[in-house]
């Protein structure tokens, strides 16, 4: 089968096409033979070597196929290991892609319990785009911020996988999505697909101009921060509210006042992906019709898998960037 096969760690044009074996089968594994990969921040640090991976290795998380023991279409959930604690993953918990070879090829194994019908009506390039932004943006918002039918939201960033399908999940919750975003343009499109209402986070004050837009003027239930300007976020809070920190690509440390923060009554949160019971929610809002299809931004063929990433690290895009496959 065609694969894109990192050989050593780098920038995209590391990112190689190769002929490489069918994985094999193992116990309480499935094969999925794969027909989209979606593209996430995640593979970019993997393909740097943040993650140590293994070298010759095929990057991916997200991905959306044919099971090929039922015939079944599937999407993949990419958290491997979770264990049986829904507060926190397992040491032995990964994401696909870290070590055991991802979705960017036309076949993969993964275990039993990560692979679940693709949505009803949804192509596989929108069913390919689901999961990791979607379980995490879920796990974020319902299972650790616990965002409640009538609460306000703020997520910062628009565009991106999570910010996303954030606003989508919030609307399905009955909660009221503002956003934050790097030109009129992305705000615009947010607003197009559920947002309320949105401001540009170019401006120092950022913050209190979000702050501004919320209900009241006093602030967000709920600020969802997928990349680490936590500093900046908090401003954006009610008294009392609850700052959800899931990301870093912007900035990987951040200097916070104690003392106000105390006195604010805030709450800080950090989450990463999901586990199965996650995903089980996610899919339930989305057999339910509560969610539309994740926005793609546009689709390469697997062999353009180093101009997709290019794209991906200029974000300029809306919405998911995702590889498709030829035949096995």
């Amino acid at each position: 089968m065609k694969a894109v096969v990192l050989q050593q760690f780098g920038d995209p044009s590391e990112l190689v096409v190769r002929d490489v074996d069918v994985p094999a089968a193992r116990p309480g594994w499935v094969r999925v033979d794969l027909h989209a990969a979606a593209l996430n921040w995640h593979d970019v640090l993997v393909r740097r070597g943040n993650y140590g991976s293994p070298l010759p290795h095929i990057p991916g998380a997200d991905g959306a196929g044919i099971r090929t023991d039922t015939g079944e279409a599937v999407v993949i959930l990419p958290s491997l290991f979770w264990g049986d604690s829904a507060d926190a993953p397992s040491p032995d918990f990964q994401i696909l892609g870290d070590r055991i070879p991802g979705t960017y090829a036309q076949s993969v194994a993964v275990p039993a319990e990560c692979v679940a019908p693709a949505p009803s009506g949804w192509n596989m390039e929108e069913a390919a785009s689901l999961t990791l932004a979607g379980v995490t943006a879920y796990r974020a918002l319902v299972t650790r911020a616990g965002l409640k039918p009538g609460e306000s939201l703020l997520v910062v960033g628009a565009g991106g996988g999570i910010s996303t399908v954030a606003v989508t999940i919030a609307t399905a919750l009955g909660a009221a999505p503002f956003v934050t975003g790097s030109s009129d343009a992305k705000i615009e499109r947010a607003c197009a697909d559920g947002a309320i209402a949105g401001t540009l986070h170019t401006a120092d004050d950022w913050s209190a101009q979000a702050k501004a837009l919320s209900p009241g003027g006093t602030g967000f239930d709920v600020v969802l921060d997928p990349v680490g300007l936590w500093d900046r976020s908090v401003g954006a809070l009610r008294p009392g509210g609850r700052l959800v920190g899931l990301g870093a690509n912007v900035a990987e440390q951040s200097t916070m006042d104690v003392r106000s923060f105390f006195f604010g009554q805030y709450s800080l949160l950090g989450t990463t992906m999901g586990s199965p019971d996650d995903f089980r929610g996610l899919l339930d809002l989305v057999s339910q019709g509560r969610m539309r299809p994740p926005a793609i931004a546009e689709a390469f063929p697997l062999e353009r898998a180093a101009e997709a990433h290019r794209a991906l690290e200029a974000g300029r895009h809306f919405g998911k960037i995702v590889l498709t496959m030829g035949g096995v």
